[in-house]
């Protein structure tokens, strides 16, 4: 449980669609330190076609970075795992959509779904500059051991350039990073690496090429390791790192959007 309150603005949102689309969930995951401010209006895009959207803030997000400290990766992808259950619940099928961290997290998701044979309900994901590889800077490599040094460190010590928003902006992420959670995200890495194999739903990998948090090539590095047959590639020339609420906003929702129709086109929804 959450120990500050909700920055406003932080909230989850949702809208429930109408009519055939209605029956459709999509899921639009933000990503570390940041919260719905920047997932918010690509959901509410996503909405306005119809589908059935859900927007969560994942666990120790949109608070404080106290509340985030006591959290490791697992707490956060169950965060969004509820988030898929409670969509598949009420819909036919469920598309997740992830920026940064929540594409990996989709990812993850997705991955073990198929390797487990529970990827039913699972219509697709895209992702938006999701984070696969490791980060070259030494402190990254060094973090297993910097981390009981410093419990806490500035942002842009450890690459999270805040607001990296070509058109500027202010997403309200964390501006210190809890060390040892930011560590356990690091330390995922590989292991998410490892299952893409396992993906066999359509992806949609969206990566803006010039991006000062997460390394454009990771978006390549998802595409070559997927399992998927169904790979969907956009490049976004005019946004760093927060496409969501960059130049690129409204091509990425409309690539979504389409991307969305054409997976779940004549899908069984009850």
């Amino acid at each position: 449980m959450a120990r500050y309150d909700v920055m406003p603005g932080a909230q989850s949102w949702s809208s429930t669609g109408s009519g055939e689309r209605g029956e459709i969930g999509v899921a639009v995951i933000h990503g570390f330190t940041g919260n719905p401010m920047a997932t918010r209006p690509l959901g509410e895009a996503i909405a306005e076609a119809g589908y059935t959207v859900e927007v969560p803030r994942l666990p120790g997000h949109g608070t404080h970075w106290r509340d985030l400290a006591r959290l490791r990766y697992p707490n956060l992808r169950r965060g969004a795992e509820r988030t898929f259950d409670d969509l598949a619940d009420r819909c036919g099928k469920v598309v997740l959509v992830g920026f940064s961290l929540g594409g990996t997290i989709a990812l993850d998701i997705a991955a073990r779904r198929c390797r487990s044979g529970r990827s039913e309900r699972l219509a697709g994901v895209a992702t938006i500059n999701a984070q696969i590889l490791d980060r070259p800077d030494p402190l990254a490599k060094l973090g297993g051991v910097l981390q009981y040094v410093f419990p806490v460190v500035p942002a842009p010590l450890v690459g999270l350039t805040r607001n990296d928003i070509a058109k500027g902006g202010d997403e309200r992420a964390y501006s210190l990073v809890p060390a040892k959670a930011g560590y356990s995200v690091q330390s995922a890495l590989r292991r998410v690496r490892a299952g893409l194999a396992d993906v066999t739903v359509p992806v949609l990998v969206a990566g803006s090429l010039q991006d000062h948090v997460v390394d454009p090539r990771n978006a390549d590095g998802v595409v070559q390791r997927l399992g998927a047959g169904d790979v969907t590639r956009i490049e976004l020339e005019r946004s760093y790192h927060v496409a969501t609420l960059d130049y690129d906003a409204e091509l990425l929702a409309d690539a979504i959007v389409s991307f969305v129709e054409r997976i779940t086109a004549g899908a069984k929804t009850a």
